[in-house]
């Protein structure tokens, strides 16, 4: 699992606070959507495949 840098995560965080300035709820999801979707084209895969990619090594759940 490729690791994104603090400054990588600091940005997504603060684009996604701007986006949705009221709701810590999206914010989360949006976060966690947008690292996914980096780590993914960091592994040049698209968002599906990686998170299939994890499923397989046993890093998610069910």
């Amino acid at each position: 699992m490729p690791a994104l840098n603090e400054s990588d995560l600091k940005d997504i965080q603060k684009a996604v606070e701007q986006e949705f300035p009221e709701d810590d709820a999206l914010q989360q999801v949006h976060i966690a959507r947008k690292i996914l979707a980096k780590e993914a084209e960091i592994e040049g895969l698209s968002i599906i495949e990686y998170v299939k990619s994890l499923k397989k090594s046993g890093i998610t759940s069910n």
